[in-house]
């Protein structure tokens, strides 16, 4: 079993190490890793951020374990050359369609949340964001109106199937945990959203078993503030799915926590923390690395079939953070290898 190690820019190699270095406690008999570099660091080395032999291996390995990409220094570079570029190149060449963002509250933070403890504590959900599509993926540029001012336009557009796609993966996640769907749009104003909705209601009859409602993204944000405990599984676009699944980050106390797997139609995947590089606090060894350790867990899972060692990863968290381990975004003072060294003690 290949694991692609891409640590990228900022914290992402503080992260990453710490998540080797709690795969390499589990001791995996047949666990294999290979790094290369990725997004600005990439750039820096190779003038591309994702060069041929970094997708080389993505494309090789079972599995991809990526840190963060952004660096300061390529904002003035053409947009195809920026750091971002790479994750959203990786998504597409390896058709990474379906992304997983578990929020769970951990009773021990509920007062790092900014909501109430007894609100924080009842989060417990899903959301299934569609990766491909959207204004993110969408034709755009910059152009000069009639009256020769400068207008920036994204076109945001799904088609029929790559909803339908996304919808089996959200359904199916459903049927796994408590069996509520709501999918998330602005079908009152967007056609794109009309779209999607009128084929999620479509792929519906094939999983009666789940219960799905529809909710517009304005409405679905204040929810998550008023209400978090009434979402199992929320499915959404690309665009309104980055902004809420970091909206969910907060309310369970810190973005440090939330894990991400990114999917193909087979189980092969890109897994993730939803933080950025943070290159305010690289190399201070201040990140938190649960986030990339709790990617690490679902990488075993859904990408591996190691469920019981996934399991160990996400026990070992929670042991930790009930034994009193604390990084500075949750109000403590370890630094991100003592957080990583309290984790495999736990092991």
């Amino acid at each position: 079993m290949l694991v692609a190690l891409l640590p990228g820019d900022g914290i992402g190699p503080e992260v990453i190490a710490e998540a080797r270095r709690v795969l390499d406690a589990l001791a995996i008999p047949g666990l294999a890793f290979e790094e290369a570099p990725v997004g600005g660091a990439a750039y820096h080395a190779k003038g591309h951020p994702l060069p041929p032999e970094t997708l080389d291996l993505a494309r090789r390995a079972d599995a991809i374990l990526f840190g963060a990409v952004g660096d300061p220094t390529c904002d003035a570079l053409e947009r195809h050359l920026r750091p971002e570029q790479a994750i959203l190149g990786l998504r597409k060449e390896l058709t990474l369609f379906s992304n997983l963002r578990p929020a769970k509250c951990f009773p021990e933070l509920a007062d790092a949340s900014t909501l109430r403890p007894e609100v924080a504590c009842a989060i417990d959900l899903l959301i299934v964001r569609e990766l491909n599509g959207d204004v993110y993926f969408g034709e755009k540029g910059m152009r000069k109106t009639a009256d020769g001012l400068r207008e920036g336009y994204d076109i945001m557009s799904y088609d029929e199937g790559e909803v339908r796609r996304i919808a089996h993966s959200a359904f199916k996640a459903a049927q796994a945990r408590r069996g509520l769907l709501c999918s998330v749009d602005k079908a009152n104003v967007l056609e794109t959203s009309q779209l999607w909705r009128d084929v999620v209601i479509e792929v519906h009859a094939d999983y009666p078993d789940v219960q799905l409602s529809h909710m517009y993204v304005d409405n679905a944000a204040m929810q998550l503030v008023r209400n978090p405990g009434q979402f199992d599984v929320i499915v959404t676009g690309n665009l309104f799915g980055d902004i809420l699944s970091d909206q969910a980050s907060m309310c369970v106390g810190s973005i440090g926590l939330l894990a991400s797997a990114s999917l193909d139609a087979n189980g092969k995947g890109l897994y993730e923390p939803i933080h950025g590089s943070a290159p305010d606090i690289a190399g201070q060894g201040r990140a938190n690395p649960l986030a990339t350790i709790l990617s690490a867990a679902m990488m075993l899972r859904f990408s591996l079939g190691l469920a019981h060692e996934a399991d160990r990863i996400d026990h070992a968290v929670a042991r930790a953070l009930a034994g009193g381990a604390r990084t500075a975004d949750i109000a403590g003072g370890m630094s991100t290898s003592e957080m990583g060294d309290a984790v495999i003690a736990a092991l």
